[in-house]
């Protein structure tokens, strides 16, 4: 029964400490998107198009 209480006890304490990792990550900008933005300018019209397209492609299946 003892050795439960220890596996929880470390389980916990390797759990504290991949939570703090992620955290210190997040803070330090590690997850930060800084290349879609930069595309994201270049397939503007086609996002701009797409729903135009899709309006069309149902008035046409309507007829």
């Amino acid at each position: 029964m003892s050795v439960i209480y220890i596996l929880i006890t470390v389980s916990i304490v390797v759990a504290i400490v991949f939570l703090i990792a992620f955290i210190k990550a997040v803070k330090s900008g590690q997850f930060d998107d800084d290349y879609t933005p930069s595309v994201r300018i270049l397939f503007d019209d086609e996002i701009k198009k797409s729903p135009s397209k899709i309006i069309k492609v149902e008035k046409q299946k309507s007829i």
